[in-house]
């Protein structure tokens, strides 16, 4: 079925588009804001109020946080690293626990979770195992010097949360540790 155009039908098509092109730019053209001939004046500066505050400005970080465990024996003795496919506590690391142990018998309301990590070389399950086995000589070695086993958790990561990004050696040195994190 064809149906039958005739020459008048599409020009007057064409003619009622168009008109409603026009109509509808001029209904537009119509509704464009002016710029106002006077802006209004600024506002004047105003002082803030002074508050008085009894609340001290800055958190003070107190035992049985984080912040306060890294301030007090320093960040750097917060980690024991690890050579590759070792679990071994040497005497770098020995030196890093006794200031954790000092700080834990200190403070005897503290517990902490050591996370065990490894690098990204070797199998998933590899690495669990491995992280675990940092973790736990950690764990061991404080408890050897008198903190109760009570007091420590053990997780391992294995390779999962790199501290590290990157495969080269510097970047496995930093991966391959046993991290001490404070929970309460």
């Amino acid at each position: 079925m064809t149906i039958p155009t005739n020459d008048t039908t599409g020009r007057s098509s064409s003619k009622i588009a168009a008109i409603a092109l026009l109509s509808s730019a001029s209904v537009l053209a119509a509704c464009a804001k002016e710029a106002p001939e006077d802006l209004p004046p600024t506002p004047a500066a105003t002082v803030a109020p002074a508050t008085t505050s009894t609340a001290p400005t800055a958190s003070v970080a107190g035992p049985g946080t984080q912040a306060h465990f890294e301030s007090t024996i320093g960040a750097s003795n917060t980690v024991v690293y690890f050579d590759t496919d070792r679990f071994n506590i040497d005497s770098q690391d020995a030196t890093v626990l006794q200031t954790q142990a000092q700080y834990l018998g200190q403070y005897s309301q503290v517990r902490i979770t050591i996370e065990g990590h490894a690098d990204e070389r070797g199998t998933r399950e590899y690495n669990l195992a491995l992280g675990e086995r940092r973790a736990n000589s950690a764990k061991n070695y404080l408890v050897s010097l008198g903190i109760p086993a009570s007091r420590i958790t053990t997780v391992s990561f294995g390779k999962e949360r790199p501290i590290a990004l990157g495969s080269n050696e510097s970047a496995w040195a930093q991966n391959r540790r046993a991290a001490s994190i404070v929970i309460n």
